[in-house]
């Protein structure tokens, strides 16, 4: 049977070597390769590419961003790599419902207990032998904790962007762009799903684009030329919105603009 690789997440260093030592104490029946740490999810994101570990064993309550959300950016994407299993390792049994709701293999509660880690790496070995998917799709925007990062994969990496920094969203043919003011991302999610989990702090303007409520700034009048029976054109008077930080201009569409108006009490 192949040997379990596991890379190991907490922010906690005695914690780290705590799972390093049960790992060592079972080796004999239980062999796993471990093949690093990660202090923080962020880091464990950069290092799952080049690792492509088989085993995850997680924290949940992290600095920066949560063992869930890190589980969650994993569901969303293959990211060229088969995903690991992943058993969660807390201190906390409170987020155990939101634990199984992203498909984790197992929780496990702080002080972990040497026969309680075999029994689950033993299950993750089983699914790695019989090719079960590791990652399942998510059980539901509503079900799992809400998001404070895009995941955007990119040349087989998976790039997080804050949404704090988002300036708005576009439907454009297939895709999904995300604009920054710094540069834009593909996202591989629909407009419908985002405005479900985030529609607080986003608005819709048109049917094909999303906007973060705090960057609008302001709205302005847009004239375009259209086509009219018989080749004829004539003058339609519209609205767009004004992002800060950002050049391109949005359309309104009649049915967002009362929506959009109240928002800056034209």
């Amino acid at each position: 049977m192949k040997i379990p690789k596991i890379l190991i997440v907490d922010d906690e260093a005695p914690a780290r070597q705590r799972l390093m030592t049960l790992l060592s104490d079972i080796q004999a029946d239980c062999p796993t390769s471990v093949l690093g740490e990660a202090e923080n999810a962020m880091s464990a994101l950069d290092q799952l590419a080049s690792l492509q570990p088989d085993i995850l064993l997680l924290d949940v309550q992290m600095p920066g961003m949560s063992g869930i959300e890190l589980a969650q950016h994993l569901a969303r994407h293959q990211a060229g790599f088969r995903p690991p299993s992943i058993i969660f390792v807390t201190a906390y049994d409170e987020f155990a419902v939101k634990a199984f709701e992203v498909h984790a293999l197992d929780y496990l509660m702080k002080p972990v207990r040497a026969s309680r880690l075999q029994d689950a790496i033993r299950r993750a070995a089983e699914q790695i032998r019989d090719g079960h998917p590791a990652a399942l799709p998510l059980a539901g925007e509503n079900a799992i904790t809400r998001r404070k990062h895009f995941s955007v994969l990119e040349r087989g990496r998976i790039l997080l962007v804050p949404v704090t920094e988002v300036l708005f969203l576009k439907a454009e043919q297939k895709y999904v762009t995300l604009h920054t003011s710094q540069r834009e991302y593909l996202v591989e999610e629909s407009l419908t799903s985002i405005e479900t989990e985030l529609g607080d702090l986003l608005v819709r303007v048109h049917r094909n684009a999303l906007v973060t409520r705090a960057a609008i700034s302001g709205v302005e009048r847009a004239v375009q030329v259209v086509d009219a029976e018989a080749g004829q054109e004539k003058a339609s008077e519209s609205w767009q919105v004004i992002v800060s930080g950002a050049a391109e201009r949005l359309p309104i569409s009649r049915r967002q603009w009362p929506v959009i108006k109240a928002l800056v009490r034209v």
